[in-house]
């Protein structure tokens, strides 16, 4: 923070001087930099310090600048030319350690939302990476808007070109872009929610068919891939909440009433995901039961031929005994008659655990 604070006092300091942009500050994760007035992007390139003098020169317009996984320097550069929190700052530099959500400061909004993402796999295996996460940060104030992504999914660029192709909704303002990253974002909730549904139906029927599969680690991992995907989106319901029913300052009122609209999504996203992980847990119980099952029928079976070879194994041992005076000893026929009652014994056990299903 303390970067922050020096670039700050460095910026106010100079203010009446041209500020440029270092050309490697450019190459650390400015991924676009334009100014938009009513709703129409401005066709001069513009660092991003001159295009935040020339909006508040002219009094109307924003500044829309994006960013995929800026160095810290340069968070710091633009949070001290912008009067980004430093708070806020901190949670945009600290990827893949942020949770959804909403803060409010004085003059200036700050959401994170979670990037989703499915993995397209031939076969689900125990360690298959079902979903992918990443992060986008967006600063809104009144004269710009600061996205920040990180990740190798969720590019916003083909969102820029939708919104410039849509001048009357992007005329709204900042707001305007943070209701179309939200939506873009839930979305690709309801697509992964989409290719999920097939996963879990696909192992459902694997654990409850005839054949019966009891590959418990892929169940579990496909299990952990919907907990990673209700981290993402049951944190956010609340934000969307208010940013759908209670008036801010930096988000126009006719935004408000598209914001409804996206907690609409989410809210149904959320409970699906809360249904697979339900279901998951149903799953999971069930093939354990079935395993116990099993094993308890592989039990009764080794009990049964356990019981029917200790039979001939008692004769055979009573007779190794080599006592002088023992039954049938001296008789021709004796050692037939023994292994024949030794048969016919196995025979019936055999039958009545047949009988009974323990065989």
């Amino acid at each position: 923070m303390s970067m922050i604070r020096e670039l700050r006092t460095a910026v106010r300091r100079n203010s009446a001087a041209p500020a440029v942009i270092p050309a490697p500050a450019r190459s650390r994760g400015i991924v676009d930099c334009a100014i938009y007035r009513d709703g129409v992007r401005v066709p001069e390139q513009h660092t991003y310090s001159a295009a935040l003098r020339d909006v508040r020169r002219a009094g109307h317009g924003f500044v829309w600048i994006g960013l995929h996984e800026p160095a810290e320097s340069l968070l710091a550069e633009i949070g001290a030319q912008f009067d980004l929190h430093p708070l806020a700052i901190e949670d945009a530099v600290q990827a893949a350690h942020q949770r959804p959500k909403l803060d409010r400061y004085d003059d200036m909004l700050f959401a994170v939302f979670k990037t989703v993402r499915y993995v397209e796999h031939a076969q689900q295996t125990a360690t298959s990476e079902i979903v992918e996460t990443g992060e986008v940060m967006v600063f809104l104030g009144r004269d710009f808007v600061i996205t920040v992504r990180h990740g190798e999914h969720g590019d916003l660029r083909g969102l820029r070109r939708r919104l410039e192709a849509d001048p009357e909704l992007l005329g709204n303002g900042p707001s305007a872009v943070l209701h179309a990253v939200a939506d873009r974002i839930v979305d690709d909730y309801l697509l992964v929610t989409e290719h999920l549904q097939g996963d879990i139906d696909e192992v459902e029927t694997a654990v409850f068919s005839a054949r019966r599969s009891r590959d418990a680690e892929r169940i579990y991992q496909l299990k952990r891939e919907v907990l990673e995907l209700k981290r993402a989106v049951t944190p956010l319901v609340a934000p969307l909440q208010t940013l759908a029913e209670r008036p801010m300052r930096l988000v126009e009122n006719e935004i408000r009433e598209y914001f409804r609209d996206v907690h609409d999504h989410l809210t149904r996203v959320a409970e699906q995901v809360s249904d697979f992980d339900e279901l998951l847990t149903t799953i999971v119980q069930a093939n354990l039961a079935q395993v116990t099952v099993a094993q308890n029928e592989d039990m009764r079976k080794i009990t049964a031929w356990v019981a029917i070879f200790a039979v001939p194994t008692m004769i055979a041992g009573i007779y190794g005994m080599n006592f002088t005076h023992m039954p049938e000893l001296s008789w021709t026929y004796g050692y037939e008659l023994t292994i024949g009652c030794m048969i016919a014994v196995c025979v019936l056990m055999y039958r009545g655990f047949r009988r009974n299903r323990w065989l």
